[in-house]
């Protein structure tokens, strides 16, 4: 079947659609949805069987949903209707929600349903039910839309608010004024339903030395107290703010107004300190200690120890870096004999912190900074001679943070998860071991072909390219019980021996071959250029990702229908007329 997928942007669960349905053996092309002219011509070119559109937020031209079935993917539950569907659902407090599969129609969200999946509401931010819940429940149903496709007896259902068990209902963007914070009345839970229904996007507005700044990634503060709407505390990157009947957490701000560099989302405290230097009105909050901003954690089991780097959106800072290998170094002088690495609760690792990176005085420098700080993380993971390391992806990795996993030893993946494991959509040539690393999995033919097509990839592909060792089940809970069995078995004394004797020997061969120093100098060599550089795009490219800036075009590695148009227009006006090439940044 020809499906074209038709997105606001390539993110996570448009991602992970296409994976799935080219496994199912679908040919499947992308259009972003840039305008609707871009639009009809993607359709008219590909000439789809179906239209599946997975995040969207423009209206579906009628040319194209009166003459095509176009299915989108809804965050809600049957009869619910609008943008703010989960946003809404979260700052409700909902015990439940769901996801709904609706046919386009003239009306946005009220089309006929092909299906409806329902979820428990788990106490967390939006942007980590979308990855999760959303997504599960998201494939399942378009899954099974496409054999009813087949199924000429099948008719999807109007819908209709008179049927029982239709709960939804139509309601409106929410606006700054429905998540507006009320310091001196809201308990610490609407605070925290509030910031998680806003994040990761737009954030809660609110103030900071009468500036207006956004919130994001709040956590809850169990003990500590103070006059409502006051800062109590700092902790690492947080501000610890106090509400109604306790306190939270906030992880990230962003300011509304200023220069580029001042309007990007960093560290809560990172916003507060450069707000208090600009209005010379100096902050003074204690410094201390609290579980709820403990990015980095680690316990031990069976001689097993887990080590947890739970950093916003998976990006990684030079001292996040460092502060993560130094916890390394710690476990490993601890008695166990495997260490498993478990990223965070949303990501398992995206690599150099670009937002950081953006707001330095120096971003160039600030990259050299970061880059080497990476390498000398995953050189930390390698060089463990007597520990037998496993990398347990829960979660999304992209870039860096989708490399760092295969300096383990093993690799284990919960089904679903997407992987991007290449550098170039953001200019860059890569490091952190790479040449070494992929290679060593895959072969040096498939791992330039992975590098240069700047595609996806399922962990059910990772498995197939023996970059990932085993598959477990999706479910949350299942996933992590067979990470703990799996690990701790790799503990028992006969099995752990056989491990270190293989992974010693092969360490002695892979250094006599080539050195692992010269792996890391050439990939600097290739990184200061696209650093320092004046032909490089990469500091274009991060601008563009960090401020959100949206693509031109569609690019060509997505849209099947544009690659052989773009061919066409070679052969009858040359090469100076073809689309360009570019990337969707960020997702």
């Amino acid at each position: 079947m020809k499906i074209l997928l038709i997105a606001s942007s390539f993110n996570g669960l448009t991602q992970r659609l296409h994976r799935e349905l080219v496994m199912m053996g679908h040919t499947v092309s992308v259009e972003l949805a840039l305008n609707p002219r871009l639009m009809l011509e993607a359709v008219e070119l590909f000439e789809p069987d179906v239209i599946i559109c997975p995040f969207l937020k423009e209206r579906i031209p009628d040319e194209i949903w009166k003459k095509h079935v176009c299915l989108v993917v809804h965050p809600g539950i049957e009869g619910d209707r609008g943008p703010s569907s989960l946003d809404w659902a979260v700052s409700g407090g909902m015990a439940g929600w769901g996801v709904t599969l609706l046919q386009a129609a003239r009306e946005m969200d009220a089309g006929h349903i092909w299906g409806t999946k329902d979820f428990p509401l788990r106490a967390a931010s939006k942007a980590s039910l979308y990855r999760r819940e959303v997504t599960m429940q998201a494939v399942q149903l378009v899954r099974q839309a496409l054999e009813n496709i087949k199924n000429p007896k099948f008719k999807p259902r109007p819908l209709d608010y008179a049927r029982a068990g239709v709960k939804g209902t139509l309601r409106p963007a929410m606006q700054q004024a429905d998540r507006k914070i009320d310091w001196q009345r809201d308990t610490t839970d609407t605070v925290l339903r509030k910031i998680n229904a806003a994040d990761s996007a737009p954030g809660v507005l609110d103030e900071m030395f009468d500036e207006p700044v956004y919130y994001y990634g709040a956590r809850r503060e169990p003990q500590r107290r103070g006059k409502p709407g006051a800062l109590i505390a700092r902790c690492g990157g947080a501000i610890c703010k106090a509400t109604a009947d306790g306190a939270v957490w906030i992880r990230m701000a962003k300011r509304k107004y200023g220069p580029d560099k001042a309007c990007i989302k960093l560290p809560a405290a990172e916003v507060l300190d450069a707000l208090a230097r600009e209005k010379n009105r100096p902050v003074r909050l204690p410094a201390v200690k609290a579980e709820a901003c403990e990015e980095i954690r680690s316990h031990e089991r069976n001689g097993v120890g887990y080590l947890y780097f739970d950093f916003y959106n998976g990006a990684m800072n030079t001292e996040q870096c460092r502060r993560l290998r130094q916890e390394l170094q710690n476990l490993k002088k601890r008695p166990v004999k495997v260490i498993t690495l478990m990223g965070g609760e949303d990501f398992w690792g995206n690599g150099i912190h670009l937002n950081s990176i953006e707001a330095a005085p120096d971003p160039a420098a600030e990259s050299w900074r970061n880059i080497q700080a990476m390498d000398d993380l995953v050189e930390e993971i390698i060089l463990s001679p007597k520990h037998v390391t496993v990398a347990a992806l829960r979660n999304n990795a992209g870039a860096g943070g989708a490399i760092m996993p295969l300096a383990c030893d093993r690799v284990v993946a919960r089904d679903g998860v997407v992987l991007n494991p290449h550098y170039a959509t953001m200019g860059l040539y890569g490091s952190e071991y790479w040449t070494y690393l992929l290679p060593r999995r895959v072969g040096e033919v498939r791992a330039r072909q992975i590098i240069r097509e700047c595609m996806p990839m399922l962990a059910r592909e990772a498995l197939l390219l023996d970059l990932a060792d085993e598959l477990f089940d999706e479910d949350w809970e299942r996933y992590h019980e067979s990470v703990v069995g799996y690990a701790e078995s790799l503990a028992r004394p006969d099995v752990y021996r056989k491990c270190i004797a293989w992974k010693q020997e092969q360490r002695k061969a892979d250094e006599k071959r080539k050195p692992l120093a010269q792996y890391r100098e050439e990939e600097l060599e290739q990184m200061h250029a696209n650093f320092f550089g004046a032909k490089s795009e990469y500091h274009r490219a991060r601008h563009d990702f960090v401020h959100k800036e949206r693509a031109a075009r569609t690019p060509l590695r997505l849209a099947l229908h544009r690659k052989d148009y773009s061919a066409q227009q070679a052969v009858e006006t040359g090469p100076e007329k073809l689309l360009p090439l570019g990337g969707v940044i960020g997702g």
